[in-house]
């Protein structure tokens, strides 16, 4: 059997996901490892463009936008790996994030799945990369506030689990699909991903089932990028309905003889975030959209940097041919691809969280990439 099988679905983000995929292959440099690409029927080309990039690469075509769940366990039953790592196309991994992460499996034969130290898009640590099971008690917890009024309580702050050590590996409850290795005896035991879920919750659902099982989730403190859902417009009031309703699908099948007080507590809670996350992702849209006073930081070579500049909509960036620290405090910085490799950006923004965010220059394709769009040389710029 392969060591590790890399499962990736997409849908629109080729950019993203052909920078994910070379962040993929120079992380498994000296593993054996098979990497599948699900496109869910992308409509940008993402197939043709990517394919001709990444030979190695197996990419399969869904027949269809047939959902996260199915289009995972689709690619498992092609798969082979004694590790399967289910990835997001919106990430970007450092260097030794595959081995480390193989060698702790291997030496915790109790681990069923594992996640990592997630990056927000400026360096500041992601609280999803570490939670607890969202029984009725820790959802309520976490939609009334009490979870952010009281972070680092066991009882109150347990969805994000903040009491623990970012930087120590530690036992915990849901691993994120953003980037989840499970073990491939705990997949066929649990059956794979529950394709109710269409789009969100199944991460959670898979999780709780693996310790059901009798297994161990765990979550290792090396770090990877996530952009957080380039393929989904968050500002929608159909996202917000399908998270939540995802969380509702998980309540009523594990907790549904919970209580009846409590759970129609939650169900009302839920109904309201819908409502008010979608109003609150609009508004936050709007005031980053109508803020056109960023300032920009290149690090790399000079003559990138021009080329970077001439793209539409680019303000003038400040230069450095070196990695940044402190200060300077921008809202961007720029890192030239041909210049620093992605574990020397991944530990930058880790020795620098919340100083400005993340953006990737590809100068041999003219492409920048930020956390939330791509600039062309073709004067077109893609959400």
């Amino acid at each position: 059997m392969t060591k590790l099988s890399i499962i990736i679905v997409s849908y629109n983000v080729k950019y993203y996901l052909e920078q994910c995929l070379r962040s993929v292959a120079a992380a498994a440099a000296g593993i054996d490892v098979e990497t599948i690409v699900v496109d869910n029927e992308s409509s940008d080309g993402s197939i043709e463009y990517l394919e001709p990039l990444f030979p190695q690469v197996r990419f399969v075509r869904a027949g269809g936008n047939i959902g996260f769940s199915r289009a995972n366990n689709m690619a498992v039953g092609m798969s082979s790996g004694n590790y399967v790592l289910f990835l997001n196309p919106d990430t970007v991994i450092a260097g030794n994030v595959l081995s480390d992460c193989i060698r702790f499996m291997d030496n915790h034969p109790a681990a069923g799945a594992a996640g990592v130290r997630m990056l927000n898009r400026d360096g500041s640590f992601a609280r999803e990369s570490r939670r607890g099971v969202p029984t009725p008690f820790v959802a309520f917890c976490k939609m009334s506030g009490l979870c952010s009024l009281f972070p680092k309580s066991k009882v109150l702050g347990r969805y994000y689990m903040g009491y623990l050590d970012e930087e120590a590996p530690a036992r915990i409850d849901i691993v994120s699909g953003a980037f989840m290795l499970v073990r491939r005896e705990a997949l066929d035991r649990t059956g794979g991903f529950d394709e109710t879920f269409f789009m969100y919750g199944e991460d959670v659902d898979l999780s709780y089932r693996i310790l059901k099982e009798g297994y161990e989730n765990w979550y290792i403190p090396v770090p990877i990028l996530h952009y957080k859902g380039e393929s989904t417009n968050k500002t929608s009031y159909a996202y917000s309905k399908v998270f939540y309703d995802a969380m509702l699908i998980f309540f009523n099948k594990h907790f549904r003889n919970y209580g009846r007080l409590l759970s129609f507590a939650v169900h009302v809670m839920v109904s309201v975030k819908t409502l008010f996350s979608f109003v609150g992702n609009n508004l936050h849209f709007r005031r980053r959209v109508a803020d056109d006073s960023e300032t920009w930081l290149f690090c790399g070579d000079r003559y990138n940097m021009e080329k970077a500049a001439s793209l539409p909509g680019v303000p003038e960036m400040e230069y450095r041919t070196e990695l940044p620290d402190m200060s300077p405090k921008c809202d961007v910085t720029v890192y030239d691809s041909s210049v620093f490799g992605y574990s020397e950006i991944l530990g930058n923004m880790l020795s620098c969280p919340g100083r400005s965010h993340v953006a990737v220059f590809y100068p041999e394709s003219g492409i920048l990439l930020t956390d939330n769009e791509v600039i062309r040389y073709d004067g077109t710029v893609a959400d």
